[in-house]
């Protein structure tokens, strides 16, 4: 009998410890599904986040790139602002130009120079002055006379370097300074010449030559066509006319007004760079 109740309670106290480890474990695995879905979101979550972080920092890697790209532009117009002087809201050149223009100005006349009131007069006179050492290689002053409207260059040269008398035929002596007038004509590309004869009042009628009118276009036309052939000027940037005597320079009653008047005058549009970084 005694044995048989240890038995029954061995037996129930198995059965006993066997339904509370089968109630954990059935927790524990309870637990552990949950843990793992909880970590499969939360990865999940993190794989979003991440694209997220990359995808935000390409867009702030784009716009330091913009950014850096706006200052370096900015760098440069202010640098290239800071470069340039206006004349009187027209012309522009740089400070290398404004600095020679100072060493050209040294070397005028202080006659002429106490002449310039404002800015644009002191360009004018350096420009001036540049381009009659730059192509008077012979004759006097007066042989060569250049005057400036605003940025347009009116160079006069005596018939006297250029012609004989009632002749469109260019003199020998005049390659020099037609040598030199291209070399500044071809300085700048997009630089327009016009080139015009100017005669006397006397009158002119040959076989060749029928009056005025047709003797100043010759010698336009003859001075074209050497710097297109001879200096290899471009055509398109010259343009051949003829006054006749209708834009005297003096009244025609004496020698020296006479040959004041005869002359050939050569407009150019030019940058104003372009005439400072002449050798």
């Amino acid at each position: 009998m005694k044995k048989s109740l240890i038995l029954a309670g061995v037996i129930g106290l198995g059965l006993t410890v066997s339904c509370v480890s089968k109630k954990k474990y059935t927790a524990l695995e309870s637990n552990l599904f949950r843990t793992q879905t909880e970590l499969a979101m939360t990865n999940q979550e993190k794989a979003v986040l991440e694209e997220k972080m990359s995808a935000i920092e390409a867009r702030v890697a784009e716009y330091n790139s913009r950014i850096n790209s706006l200052r370096e532009t900015n760098d440069k117009l202010t640098e290239t602002n800071s470069g340039m002087l206006s004349i009187e809201g027209a012309a522009v050149m740089s400070k290398n130009s404004k600095a020679k223009m100072k060493e050209t100005l040294s070397k005028v006349d202080p006659t002429l120079l106490a002449g310039a009131k404002t800015l644009e007069d002191s360009v004018n006179l350096a420009i001036s002055h540049n381009i009659k050492q730059n192509i008077s290689s012979q004759g006097d002053d007066d042989d060569v006379q250049i005057s400036i409207d605003k940025t347009v260059v009116m160079i006069s040269i005596s018939d006297k370097l250029l012609f004989n008398t009632g002749s469109y035929k260019i003199n020998s002596k005049a390659d020099p300074l037609l040598k030199k007038l291209a070399e500044v004509i071809n300085a700048e590309p997009s630089l327009q010449v016009m080139i015009e004869g100017h005669t006397d009042s006397r009158t002119i009628s040959t076989p060749a030559l029928e009056d005025n009118w047709d003797l100043s276009v010759k010698r336009a036309t003859s001075i074209v066509r050497m710097l297109q052939l001879k200096y290899q000027v471009a055509p398109e940037k010259m343009i051949a006319a003829g006054r006749a005597s209708y834009m005297p320079l003096a009244e025609n009653d004496t020698k020296e007004n006479m040959a004041l008047n005869r002359r050939t005058r050569i407009v150019l549009i030019p940058d104003l760079d372009m005439f400072f970084s002449m050798l």
